[in-house]
């Protein structure tokens, strides 16, 4: 029992002397590693990429056991699997490592150390505006595809269509989607509460396991939502019913309140957020700018 004791108490003063030594720069790399970890984690699992990943995982620990258990001959093939999957793991999550890029290059990052901020109000017209037309839109049965740009850029997808740049009203989206219209194929793009483009075409998703009544508008819309952080709204041709695909998850058969209460929370509130935490830091840096001006004088 005294040696138990001893042993508890020699564990947690070992623990204690560890953590003495940790300094601020190890707890931010430990954050950093831990943010990376969880948004590879996260990408994976809202992808098709989930079931690839577990199989990932087996066969690393299957390649520890096999070490443990000196079974000498798998351990070998499966370091030499393992040496090579490094490069298929590549190919094979290629759409996944682009998303992820992106995003780390996305506006979210370096957006709050920006002068120019969006009005909520005018995202807030642009929401009312495609709900009116939407609304519309489904009860005429008319299809329709419309894409709200995030923090992820989407002038790649722009350069497919015909360029715009024009306020966005219900009038102009329901003559933009209009059966004989030679635009109303392809995607409009909104950026920065303004329709951007339109006529885009878009990638199709790779999602195997959506359901067989869904057709190229839908699974371009979810493809669109799969590689960019962007929200997707489609209107079917078929039954008139509105959507809405958010990061490859597609909500389906949304009624008008629903969809503006969406797409409020989606596009409103996290301008909100990016509008209040860029004032905050633009209050910190004026603040320190006073400080040193007042130093400044005062050294005069």
């Amino acid at each position: 029992m005294v040696n138990v004791m001893s042993g508890v108490a020699g564990f947690f003063q070992d623990i204690g002397s560890l953590i003495s030594t940790i300094g601020f720069a190890d707890i931010v790399d430990i954050l950093i590693v831990t943010y990376l970890i969880y948004m590879v984690i996260d990408l994976i699992r809202k992808t098709s990429s989930y079931n690839l990943a577990k199989g990932l995982f087996i066969l690393l620990i299957a390649l520890w056991l096999s070490g443990i258990f000196h079974l000498t001959m798998i351990n070998y093939i499966l370091r030499k699997a393992v040496e090579i999957g490094l490069i298929a793991l590549v190919i094979l999550f290629q759409p996944e490592l682009r998303k992820l890029l992106a995003k780390m290059g996305s506006r979210k990052f370096y957006g709050f150390f920006s002068s120019k901020e969006q009005d909520s109000t005018e995202i807030e017209a642009a929401i009312t505006q495609t709900v009116l037309a939407c609304d519309q839109m489904s009860k005429t049965k008319t299809g329709a595809l419309i894409i709200f740009e995030r923090n992820i850029m989407l002038n790649d997808i722009m350069t497919t269509g015909t360029i715009i740049d024009a306020d966005i009203t219900a009038e102009l989206l329901k003559n933009i989607f209009y059966p004989k219209a030679p635009l109303h194929d392809g995607a409009v793009i909104i950026k920065k509460a303004r329709i951007a483009a339109a006529g885009c075409v878009l990638p199709l998703t790779s999602n195997n396991n959506l359901s067989k009544d869904l057709g190229m508008r839908h699974r371009a819309g979810i493809g669109a939502s799969e590689q960019s952080d962007a929200i997707v709204v489609i209107v079917s041709e078929e039954t008139g019913a509105i959507s809405v695909a958010i990061e490859g998850m597609l909500k389906r058969n949304l009624d008008k309140q629903t969809f503006e209460k969406l797409l409020r929370n989606e596009l409103v509130q996290e301008e909100i957020k990016k509008n209040t935490a860029s004032e905050l830091i633009s209050r910190i840096f004026d603040k320190r700018k006073v400080n040193g001006d007042e130093a400044e004088e005062k050294n005069k």
